[in-house]
This record gives structure tokens, C-alpha cells and sequence, in this order.
């Protein structure tokens, strides 16, 4: 009989991960064969592939690296730390920490062989597969997955045995959220999943409903971290532009032939006075929670979009703007020392 083992999802060729982690492939390689910080799994062809978790490390690893940190003194540190340093050095000039993906943990032969076939599904997420059924899970098993924050479990029937290994998996795992698929079962059954909060559908599942369930993991997981200013738990892009230069964009059009400058500053000046709004908005719940992390991270987004432009503008009128900027600066200096 063959040992069942822990699959991981996605996996990573050493291309990937060097443009992920702003690192050469040589850099990788030199750093995997000194201080073993490699590629942790072997294809069935032996070759090397790089799992989410050893992404995420070589993240965090690269970040401190680039911020001054001798790769010979935090080769063999674990994440935790390796994440405690780096939020150390967030003084306005460090790396942010990189947010690691919800990791979901699937169940069932026939649904890990159809995720075989539908791996984009889980882009978004750190992916654990078990190719064994619900009641057939081992410790070992779990021992090695850990936690997972969903779970998707294959049922080929629901019914009341079934309805308790889902919980007792859930509880052991500590899953949030659970998502079972199932090719029969009665109202009554369903009906249970409904009121403890268990997403159904039927077996095969649709491509994008799977997709659309693991893309909101990535909100929710974020709004766990806590309730307070959301601003914290997003990683925020620095503005590009400030008041002063903003004002001086305005006044570019009087000299060229299109007002573009003064309504891309006015967007971007509303746009980030939204940002501050939402990153300081006060919530009740992860609902409201989630959908705010949401507002925030598409404003700073679309805040930086229009800075990009803005700098695309005034790229031809070098001169004229730094004219401009300078006048403001010389009125505020004056307008200072009058008052």
C-alpha cells in the first residue's frame, strides 16, 4: 500500500522565483548550495521546484539582504524571526514583510486529481493536497499540514458521520473556513452545512466558483490580523508627489495644450485624501473588514496608477515643473515667515 504524503500547490521553477524575489537565478543557486537555502521539492523526474513556503522565505531572506543584513547571519533563521527583524527596520526605509498566502488544505483523491487539471484555481493560495478520503487521514498526515485556514473536502455522501469528521478536521486544523464538495446528499444535510457556515457544491465543482471562494481567503486572513486601522495591515505604496508638487502640477496647463496635469493632480490629490479615510475607517466585524482592506488596497492602487501617469505628463516638461515647484516652495517659505 502506498504512504500517503503532502502534496504542496503551486510549485516554482528557480526562473519564477528569481523574478519574484528580485534575485538572480545564479544568487539562488550560490545561496542553495552554501547555506541550503534551496528548492525543497523533486519532481518525479528529479527535478528541483521551489514550494510556496520556500518562496515566502527567500522573500523575507532577500528583503533583509537588501536592507543590510549579511545573508551568512540569517541564512538559518527561521520565518518568525526573519519577520521580527524586518519589522524592526520598518522605519520608513525597510522592506515591507511579505504577505504570505492563506494556505488551504485539500481532501480527496478525485478532487486533488481534477485540481491537477484546474491548478490555476489556487494561484492565490499555498495549496496542500491529500490524496486520501475524510475518514481516512492519518495523523502523521495532519502532524505535517499543521494548520490550514480552509479546508475543501471531497464527500461522495453527506450524512451525519460525515457532517462530525468535517468539524473535528476543522477544529483540528483551525480552518475558518471550509468548503465541501459532494456528489449526494439530502436537503437535510446541506441544510446542516448552511447553518454551520460550510460552503457545498456538487462534485465536479465549477473551475471559477473554486476560484472565486480561495480568491476571498486572501481579505479574510488579512482582516483577522485585527479591527483597528487597516492602514497597518496593508502594505501601502509611498506617495510619489506631495502638496507642493502637486500644486505645481496644476499650473502646468496654462502652459501646454492640454489640461491633463491639473486633472490628473486634482484625481490623485482626492485620491489619496480617500486613502487616509479608509486606512483609519473603524469596523465591528471581519465583514465590514474585509470589504474595507479591499477599498483601501484599490485606492492606493489606483492612487499610484495615476501618479505613474502624472509622472509620464510631466516627463516632457522637466524644466517648466521644476520652475513651478521652486515658486511654490519660495511663496510657502514667505507665507511662513509673515505668519
Amino acid at each position: 500500500m502506498t504512504q500517503s504524503v503532502v502534496e504542496t500547490r503551486p510549485l516554482y521553477g528557480i526562473g519564477t522565483v528569481a523574478r519574484l524575489t528580485g534575485l538572480k537565478p545564479d544568487t539562488l543557486r550560490v545561496w542553495e548550495r552554501r547555506y541550503g537555502l534551496g528548492a525543497s521539492h523533486k519532481s518525479g523526474t528529479g527535478r528541483r521546484q521551489y514550494t510556496q513556503a520556500d518562496l515566502e522565505h527567500l522573500q523575507l531572506v532577500a528583503a533583509l539582504v537588501s536592507s543590510g543584513s549579511r545573508i551568512g547571519e540569517i541564512a538559518s533563521v527561521e520565518r518568525k524571526t526573519l519577520e521580527m527583524l524586518l519589522r524592526q527596520r520598518r522605519d520608513g526605509r525597510g522592506s515591507a514583510i511579505p504577505p504570505s498566502k492563506p494556505r488551504v488544505v485539500f481532501v480527496g483523491n478525485r478532487l486533488c486529481e481534477w485540481l491537477d487539471a484546474h491548478q490555476g484555481c489556487v494561484a492565490a493560495v499555498e495549496a496542500l493536497l491529500l490524496r486520501v478520503s475524510l475518514s481516512d487521514i492519518e495523523e502523521t498526515l495532519l502532524a505535517e499540514v499543521e494548520h490550514a485556514d480552509a479546508l475543501v473536502v471531497e464527500c461522495a455522501s453527506l450524512g451525519n458521520r460525515q457532517t462530525r469528521e468535517l468539524s473535528e478536521l476543522q477544529e483540528r486544523l483551525g480552518a475558518h473556513r471550509v468548503i465541501v464538495v459532494y456528489e449526494f446528499a439530502s436537503e437535510r444535510w446541506l441544510k446542516t452545512l448552511e447553518e454551520q457556515s460550510i460552503v457545498s457544491c456538487t462534485f465536479p465543482p465549477e473551475s471559477s466558483f473554486i476560484a472565486f471562494e480561495l480568491a476571498r481567503l486572501g481579505a479574510e486572513k488579512t482582516a483577522r490580523v485585527g479591527d483597528g486601522n487597516l492602514g497597518e495591515l496593508m502594505t501601502a505604496k509611498p506617495r510619489q508627489f506631495s502638496e507642493l508638487q502637486l500644486s505645481a502640477a496644476r499650473k502646468l496647463d496654462s502652459a501646454l495644450d492640454c489640461e491633463c496635469p491639473r486633472h490628473i493632480a486634482d484625481l490623485i490629490r482626492s485620491l489619496s485624501h480617500f486613502e487616509e479615510y479608509s486606512a483609519s475607517c473603524s469596523v465591528e466585524n471581519w465583514h465590514d473588514a474585509a470589504v474595507h482592506a479591499c477599498i483601501y488596497a484599490y485606492t492606493c492602487q489606483a492612487r499610484w496608477l495615476m501618479e505613474k501617469a502624472l509622472e509620464a505628463v510631466l516627463e516632457n516638461h522637466a524644466e517648466d515643473y521644476a520652475r513651478l515647484c521652486e515658486s511654490a516652495a519660495e511663496l510657502r517659505e514667505e507665507m511662513a515667515g509673515a505668519a
